[in-house]
């Protein structure tokens, strides 16, 4: 068999959507697995639209995911340029070899032409072209040339049926006729899209087309321009196609470009991570077992089987992602997850860059307990900000539910029994808040230490409190009970 070369060709046009980035996650997947090639290449031949900061931005995103690629930008390859718009020659010769060889013809039709043409006939309009230049003679092509007119160029559609067996979808067939003659280059000699891909593909040698659901029906397109680039030399054979499932959001709908989540810079920013992200994409549409959702981007390479890829639709299930990620973080090595964590309380202020050794000393301490907590990194902040500040800013919801007028007692009975303690440990800690709030004021658990919890972490949830309360110490302790305290008194 042919070794494998898969491609990943996104346009740089702002944001990078989480349905593209899966893309590149299979197509990277079916490569490693099976030890072929990933290449990597930019379509930028749309420049109102295309910028080169969304190109970088394109580069990055991949990056940060974890994907390599073995051609491509800024890592070069036999193929080269990886860019489209440095490759305006190629597609030129190209296109000038299949219009002498008569797979494409010049179209001087315009739409309205087209149209009326259409209901003379009794025909929907909606049809679009009707191969009519198909047969224009030298004569008539001179005539439209005298009136000014410039041709676009079109592909001979071929009089059969175009069929291919998909790597997702099984076999595929679109009826002799039911899809018209398409342009390739237009009418100021620019090529497009369904054109230049095809091109790029067979120039590149890739055997595997791993793509959205949403190109299925460009495909016979693509079949037909493959038979003609064969036929002139350009390509050596016709890639397998598979097909990948649409993803979808809320209401089940395709997942558009203006739902929030689709962005994958907010999963960045709220502390994914690369692995964890990963692993969520690669359930969009596939799974390691029926039994485990929880795997690394190498066992995923390792098991890959891209006609194992579902043809459902896969919808993105935000706390599902949060799940996988939480799972990643607390497989982290204790050293990893602070490392991680330390750009997180830096850029939120909370602690210096680099850490005091104070700082680190209690972020190791806490750590592994953070950990558990811990579903993205963003919410270190709000989980450990109470152990690197001086005072607490309690949440008002916090504290409507645990620092009522009859808390008071319990803050005061914790207070006193914390700031003559004699030995300032985790476990003499405990014993001393059990012994006033329990045994003294005869108190359930979650009645006394949900109150000591609030005054001072500020919130409902936070890591341990006698561990939390040592790495505190007595003074900061001791104050905030006490200003909690003033807080139930009004």
């Amino acid at each position: 068999m042919t070794d494998v070369r898969t491609r990943f060709c996104p346009s740089p046009t702002g944001m990078v959507h989480v349905g593209l980035l899966r893309t590149a996650l299979f197509n990277w997947a079916h490569a490693r697995h099976t030890g072929g090639t990933f290449v990597f290449r930019i379509e930028d031949t749309d420049a109102a639209r295309d910028s080169e900061e969304s190109y970088r931005h394109l580069l990055d995103s991949l990056r940060w995911l974890g994907l390599d690629w073995d051609e491509g930008p800024e890592v070069g390859g036999p193929h080269g340029p990886y860019r489209q718009s440095e490759r305006s020659e190629v597609y030129r010769e190209v296109a000038g070899k299949l219009l002498e060889a008569g797979h494409l013809y010049e179209s001087f039709s315009t739409n309205e032409e087209v149209e009326a043409r259409r209901l003379a006939a009794g025909q929907d309009p909606k049809l679009g072209y009707d191969n009519a230049d198909r047969f224009l003679t030298d004569a008539q092509k001179a005539a439209f040339r005298a009136e000014g007119r410039e041709p676009v160029l079109r592909l001979r559609m071929p009089d059969e049926d175009l069929a291919w067996t998909d790597l997702v979808r099984g076999e595929v067939r679109f009826a002799a006729g039911s899809v018209p003659d398409f342009v390739v280059v237009r009418a100021n000699g620019a090529p497009l899209y369904p054109f230049v891909n095809p091109v790029d593909d067979a120039l590149m040698g890739i055997t595997d087309v791993l793509r959205g659901e949403d190109l299925l029906p460009s495909t016979p397109r693509q079949l037909a321009l493959y038979a003609a680039l064969q036929d002139v030399g350009v390509a050596a054979g016709t890639p397998r196609f598979g097909h990948l499932p649409y993803v979808t959001g809320e209401g089940n709908k395709k997942l558009s470009k203006r739902d929030p989540t689709s962005n994958v810079d907010v999963y960045r920013e709220r502390g994914f991570l690369p692995e964890g992200f990963a692993n969520y994409l690669a359930l969009l549409g596939w799974s390691i077992a029926e039994d485990r959702d929880v795997f690394s981007m190498a066992e995923m390479a390792g098991a890959f089987d891209v006609t194992r890829v579902s043809a459902n639709p896969a919808r993105f299930d935000v706390k599902k992602a949060e799940a996988i990620n939480a799972q990643h973080v607390r497989a982290l090595p204790v050293d990893d997850y602070v490392a991680a964590v330390l750009p997180v309380l830096a850029g939120a202020g909370l602690v210096a860059d680099p850490p005091t050794a104070e700082q680190e000393r209690v972020l190791r301490a806490i750590a592994p307990m953070a950990q558990e907590r811990t579903v993205v990194l963003s919410d270190v902040v709000g989980l450990l900000g109470f152990l690197f500040t001086e005072d607490v800013e309690v949440d008002p919801a916090a504290a409507a539910k645990n620092l009522r007028p009859e808390d008071g007692e319990v803050l005061a009975a914790a207070a006193a029994a914390l700031r003559d303690l004699s030995e300032w440990s985790t476990p003499a800690i405990e014993q001393a808040l059990k012994d006033a709030l329990v045994e003294g004021l005869g108190r359930k658990p979650r009645q006394a230490f949900g109150p000591v919890r609030v005054a001072l972490s500020g919130r409902t949830v936070s890591p341990p409190l006698y561990e939390s309360i040592e790495l505190l110490g007595r003074e900061r302790t001791v104050r905030r009970l006490e200003a909690a305290r003033e807080l139930t008194a009004r």
